[in-house]
């Protein structure tokens, strides 16, 4: 049997399994011989008082194991000849509509007119040493987008839109703490979010998909009214239907 349950608890409680169990025990009235897990679903931090408590939505497995995998797993296959679809852009964005393109089946062609997100960390250094900013590749543009290096913060304005769990997921997937599913202010972590998306990356690259640094769409190829592709300034052309994932720094897009 498994049951939910919202308390509200102290810190040393809320980090210490066999105390949360112990609690759960004393004020639900679960046996102690048949608890044989919990697992924390929601967590939030109540420092409105002088003692501070954590309030938490708790699963308990009475006579039950749970299951090892704590995030649920997205399978991508591979799309190698598949029809191709151009997203501009590989901030948060662009890596998202590249991965779910590859759930539906599709071939994503991901061109970003920064740096893969580890050279552009040293662009990123230039500027606070030398201030010496690189138009192509700064705080703006380049892998991971805007937020890739602003502390990794999770925030939507977008709940109306529907569930965000399953992007949580997603970054579990590829390396992100699966504190982020629990925590009411989900964090990465700018020191880990490189890494997960560099796992991103690998997977719409294992998937048969590509990515392109260093590659400005600079003109949309269109035909009569429908957009067919687009030009870069590499001179490299790319066809199919076009996803933009610019950002709100891309002005010349705009223009």
């Amino acid at each position: 049997m498994i049951q939910e349950y919202n308390i509200r608890v102290l810190p040393e409680v809320a980090a210490n399994e066999q105390q949360l169990k112990a609690y759960l025990v004393h004020e639900k009235g679960l046996d102690e011989k048949t608890l044989n897990a919990t697992r924390i679903l929601k967590r939030s931090i109540d420092a409105r008082q002088r003692t501070v408590f954590v309030n938490l939505t708790v699963r308990a497995y009475v006579n039950e194991v749970p299951k090892d995998d704590e995030y649920q797993h997205t399978v991508y296959n591979n799309v190698e000849g598949r029809p191709q679809v151009i997203v501009v852009g590989a901030g948060p964005g662009g890596l998202f509509a590249a991965l779910r393109l590859i759930e539906l089946g599709l071939r994503p062609i991901v061109v970003e007119r920064g740096k893969d997100v580890r050279e552009r960390k040293k662009d990123l250094a230039q500027i606070s040493r030398t201030q010496a900013v690189d138009p192509e590749s700064n705080y703006s543009f380049g892998e991971g987008g805007a937020g890739a290096y602003s502390d990794g913060k999770l925030y939507t304005r977008s709940k109306k839109r529907g569930n965000v769990d399953k992007i949580l997921n997603v970054f579990c997937q590829h390396g992100a703490s699966t504190s982020i599913l629990v925590d009411a202010h989900p964090h990465i972590g700018t020191d880990k979010l490189p890494r997960v998306i560099e796992n991103m990356r690998n997977t719409i690259l294992q998937c048969g998909g590509e990515v392109h640094f260093q590659t400005r769409m600079d003109a949309l190829l269109i035909e009569g009214d429908e957009v067919k592709g687009i030009e870069t300034n590499t001179g490299q052309t790319f066809l199919g239907p076009v996803i933009l994932a610019t950002g709100h720094s891309a002005r010349d897009v705009y223009r």
